[in-house]
């Protein structure tokens, strides 16, 4: 086993790859493990996104995928190193820390860790759901709510989420359906007086999504729903579906060693990346369940790989 690196990055989303381009450039010769457990695909959700508008430099579209390449050449470029392996099991309970990786558990040792192993959308988990994500079915209204403009779509969740996404949608579309599976929403009374309220929001309740229509096509047309009380169908004409039950963040890692929010997430000190162990810092979806966005993803890697610069320095070992 070689010398503790400066740095290891877990992780090859946004934050992960940004991290790597200024830990690269501050001469730290960052580690990158881009994985495939966790987060699905290297470069995680922005794989599956077939166009992306907001990401700021593109003022014509870009294909998520094609955006990740770009990242992932880009730190690489660098001087970057990024190596194709899943990280297993971490040991944060001294430095250097340690990270085993790969088939063969090949221990590495780090002085500082960036965690940005991102977070995944739940999805309803049905056949139809799965063959036209990025064609209509998506779990991110603000990334992609502005395809759907003056159409007719469908929310489905009952929590804050799916109230926000309901009405951000409202704003663009011509109407918004929102499918709960129970009688009343769990969001708070304040988030469901404003969706009741709403005239371009109509609300179902005691229904579940039974099948996405019409994966023949490639394409969303309508959602047939059932209602769980009574067994009774319905079709729901629809552009687009949009799946608001929550996120799950990929944080199985580091539970028992970093301090984590009550819904999972890793919780980093306010108005920085620096988790509850020193040296250790958390970017993007992984300690961020309010934005997620590619953007914001992008920045906090930024702010992980300056602060673990920082803290090398004030510990003796950059």
């Amino acid at each position: 086993m070689s010398k503790p690196r400066k740095v290891i990055i877990i992780g090859s989303g946004p934050a992960g790859h940004t991290a790597g381009v200024y830990a690269a450039r501050a001469n730290l010769r960052p580690l990158l493990f881009e994985g495939v457990a966790r987060g699905g695909i290297p470069g995680g959700q922005l794989m599956i996104t077939n166009d992306v508008e907001n990401y700021p430099g593109f003022p014509e579209k870009i294909a998520g995928p094609q955006l990740m390449q770009a990242f992932r050449e880009q730190s690489e470029r660098q001087g970057c190193e990024i190596v194709g392996e899943d990280v297993g099991k971490v040991d944060l309970s001294a430095r250097p820390f340690r990270v085993w990786a790969g088939d063969d558990h090949v221990e590495h040792q780090a002085e500082t860790l960036i965690i940005a192993t991102g977070a995944q959308a739940k999805w309803l988990d049905i056949e139809s759901e799965h063959a036209l994500k990025g064609r209509g079915v998506s779990a991110c209204a603000v990334c992609d709510g502005a395809f759907f403009r003056g159409q007719d779509v469908m929310v489905v969740g009952g929590g804050d989420t799916a109230m926000e996404e309901a009405m951000y949608l409202s704003g663009l579309c011509r109407s918004v359906t929102l499918v709960h599976r129970r009688e009343s929403f769990r969001a708070s009374k304040a988030m469901q007086s404003r969706v009741i309220d709403n005239p371009k929001i109509k609300p179902i309740y005691d229904s579940v999504v039974d099948e996405v229509l019409d994966v023949s096509k490639g394409e969303v047309t309508a959602a047939r729903l059932k209602n769980i009380k009574t067994n009774e169908r319905s079709v729901v004409p629809v552009t687009g579906l949009f799946v608001a039950i929550g996120h799950t963040p990929n944080t199985d890692l580091f539970a028992g060693q970093l301090e984590l929010h009550s819904n999972g997430y890793i919780r980093t000190k306010p108005g920085t990346t620096a988790t509850s162990v020193p040296g250790v810092f958390a970017a993007g979806d992984v300690q961020d369940f309010v934005y997620r966005q590619a953007v914001t993803a992008a920045g906090t890697g930024c702010m992980a790989a300056l602060e673990a610069e920082r803290w090398l320095g004030s510990n003796g070992a950059h």
